[in-house]
């Protein structure tokens, strides 16, 4: 449909051009000038679809104060200025404008619909926005980050969030009634930081059901990053162009290296999933399976790393008692 539209539209303003220029016997020239201005409104109707509002807005904000300024420049200087002012104007009206559509479309390029509202509010306009999820917040790890120092700028809490919290914390489930109101300490923990900015919006998508989707739609709307670490929100804001901070991606990349044939020493704490396997944890977590060390359960060993394992979950290091360990064992059990 909007294919025969624009097909309609290119049609008109080529019948248009024939019958303006028929007027002045120029039905030729007329029909070809409707021809050029058609192709020009099909490809800026496809360059507007490609080009952020935000980036033309501040073009066009950038050329407005460009030709401004070089008018303010030239000002003092016409009196002198006499028969070259034609010249002198044109050269200083295209190096500053252009200049500044330059300079306005790079710094608008974080500009959304929202900000350009708040802009003509009088409010200021952010960058660096992230907007946390109900799972970070409980978790409460973005915090400890936050206290290092390495995340900074403006965190958004929509009022959907604030309401699922709060209903997490009035429900009738001890576990869950715990998990809400850490969630909401954790909130004024960060509110105390100040080195974060926090605000809480009250946009809302009363068509949008899921709270996942209206976190991906009020991302889109503001230019935002989703923090998160829930993994299906990840991967769907991610199919929608959002970009996504997720804590356990940051915690797993943060996780010592280990490679084979490294040396290990934990405690192994259980038995594992196959015969006579044993699992041991390092102190972030890890998981290590020793092959061989369900007879060990209960102590401390020296392990041999033989494989390690990178997991959506994880990382998983597979390892197997090293041989004075294996010797010991073997002159106990006799």
């Amino acid at each position: 449909m909007l294919t025969v539209i624009r097909f309609i539209i290119f049609l008109s303003l080529i019948a248009g051009g024939f019958l303006v220029g028929g007027r002045y016997g120029y039905e030729l020239w007329g029909a070809v000038a409707g021809l050029l201005l058609g192709v020009l409104t099909l490809l800026s109707d496809t360059l507007f679809q490609k080009v952020r509002i935000g980036r033309f807005f501040g073009a066009f904000l950038g050329l407005l104060f460009g030709l401004l300024f070089a008018r303010l420049i030239l000002l003092p200087f016409q009196p002198l200025m006499a028969g070259n002012e034609t010249i002198a104007v044109f050269i200083l009206n295209a190096l500053l404008g252009y200049g500044g559509l330059l300079i306005g479309a790079k710094r608008g390029k974080h500009l959304t619909v929202s900000s350009i509202m708040r802009l003509f509010k009088g409010q200021p306009v952010e960058g660096n926005l992230k907007i946390l999820d109900t799972s970070v917040i409980i978790d409460g790890r973005i915090a400890d980050v936050c206290d290092t120092g390495f995340i900074e700028g403006t965190f958004i809490i929509p009022q959907f969030i604030l309401q699922e919290l709060q209903h997490i914390a009035d429900s009738s489930d001890s576990m869950k009634r715990a998990r809400g109101r850490r969630g909401l300490d954790i909130l004024h923990r960060i509110q105390k930081m100040s080195d974060i900015n926090v605000k809480i919006v009250e946009e809302d998508f009363p068509n949008i059901k899921e709270v996942d989707a209206k976190l991906v739609a009020l991302a889109k709307l503001m230019d935002a990053k989703v923090m998160t670490n829930d993994f299906n929100l990840n991967k769907v804001a991610e199919l929608q162009g959002v970009r996504v901070l997720n804590i356990n991606e940051l915690a797993n990349s943060l996780k010592p290296i280990v490679l084979p044939g490294e040396s290990l020493r934990v405690f192994v704490l259980k038995e594992g999933k196959e015969q006579r396997q044993g699992v041991a944890y390092l102190d972030d977590g890890t998981m290590v399976v020793v092959e061989q060390g369900r007879k060990f359960i209960g102590k401390t060993i020296d392990v041999e790393v033989t494989s390690v394992l990178q997991t959506t979950a994880g990382r998983m290091i597979f390892s197997k008692p090293k041989n004075n360990h294996e010797r010991n064992e073997g002159r106990g059990g006799k």
